[in-house]
């Protein structure tokens, strides 16, 4: 290899100029000595360059080019020569993008209450699944590029070029400056006697904002009797606003099984469903359940003051087939940012192709110059 730059800094040459040559020259001849190669990025003041060595392929080329072979000459450059004596800087370091966790919420404030959601961002996990333009369910955004929702919302439509999930919505009628809205590529419903969930795949990764955040999935956390929880949707008949309700966890009873979580009576209408129930633990938001309105009905009011709704927990093994590694909530992710990559929504460490080409790059210049 060859390293060649301009001490003061200056292009020397960039991604685009790959192949190309680096040529001198002497006694009136242009020399050949270098070829672009990958890792050279528009370079800097004491960064040079790295190009092959054609010297290092003369045997090689001469046995494809086997007649008219071109000419080597002996060629010495005026320049720096001391191979011997000079080192490559090393790289400068690669910032990485901080991991993505989930169960933020900065612009959530909740304590008490429960009505309509007056400003956007409350609840940026939110997700409105939409057929052919219509608001049919809700959902939640639980990975980068995955919605989870109820598996009832698809029993009449469940092909997914007719869906579209929009984020960071808040009104249905208003206008909404943080949503975007996105391509569904996938359905997936899980296959449970009982209740199930579905999992949308998006065709693009919306950008994470203070407006769309993924929600931290139950993976065997413990809701306790008395735990203040939320349910949130868009409530038909309720002008399209997204709507919030305050509940607590209750004890089961008779009803009480490892995959059951109760809570107190209150309303659900058929566009909350896949909507999440949603509980604050060690500062971040977890998804216990997805709503889910019994026999298709319009709305669902129960007598009885006990709600029950299947844990999220029972569908783990089905989840994390999909989705990979769950997402972890910052509390517990940063205190291993140090060492944790960011991963895709499948959880695969996800490396930037240029920190191997740096890595390429130093390794061949510390063992030519060594």
């Amino acid at each position: 290899m060859i390293c060649a730059g301009l001490n003061a800094g200056g292009q020397v040459s960039c991604q685009g100029d790959l192949g190309g040559p680096l040529v001198s020259k002497q006694g009136g001849r242009w020399i050949q000595e270098g070829i672009v190669t990958l890792g050279n990025d528009c370079t800097g003041p004491n960064f040079p360059a790295l190009f092959a060595r054609v010297s290092q392929y003369q045997s090689w080329i001469n046995s494809q080019i086997t007649s008219n072979q071109p000419g080597f000459l002996t060629f010495m450059s005026n320049g720096t020569d001391s191979d011997l004596s000079f080192t490559c800087p090393v790289p400068p370091p690669t910032t990485t993008a901080p991991p993505v966790v989930c169960g933020q919420a900065p612009l959530n404030s909740r304590i008490l209450g429960g009505s309509s959601v007056a400003t956007a961002g409350v609840w940026p996990s939110m997700a409105s699944l939409r057929n052919n333009g219509s608001h049919v369910c809700g959902g939640t955004l639980v990975a980068l590029d995955f919605v989870l929702s109820d598996a009832n919302c698809f029993s009449s439509s469940p092909i997914a070029s007719e869906w579209t999930v929009v984020l960071g919505r808040l009104n249905q009628n208003g206008s909404n400056p943080f949503e975007v809205t996105l391509k569904v590529t996938n359905i997936t419903l899980s296959n449970f006697t009982g209740s199930n969930v579905a999992v949308l795949r998006l065709a693009t990764r919306p950008t994470l904002s203070n407006h769309i955040q993924p929600i931290c999935l139950d993976n065997g956390q413990t809701f306790t009797v008395g735990s203040t929880c939320w349910a949130a949707g868009w409530s038909a008949g309720q002008g399209g606003v997204l709507q919030e309700v305050q509940t607590s966890v209750v004890n089961c009873g008779n009803a009480s099984t490892s995959d059951s979580i109760c809570t107190s009576s209150f309303t659900l209408a058929q566009g909350d469903a896949g909507g999440p129930m949603m509980c604050k633990l060690g500062g971040s938001w977890f998804q216990a359940a997805v709503l889910s309105v019994q026999n298709n009905s319009t709305s669902q009011t129960r007598a009885d003051p006990v709600m029950v709704f299947t844990k999220l927990s029972r569908f783990q093994t089905f989840l994390a087939q999909i989705l990979g590694t769950f997402l972890s909530p910052a509390s517990t992710s940063s205190s291993t940012a140090a060492t944790t990559t960011p991963t895709t929504s499948g959880g695969a460490p996800a490396h930037s192709p240029i920190f191997f080409f740096h890595l390429l790059i130093f390794s061949v210049c510390l063992h030519v110059f060594s």
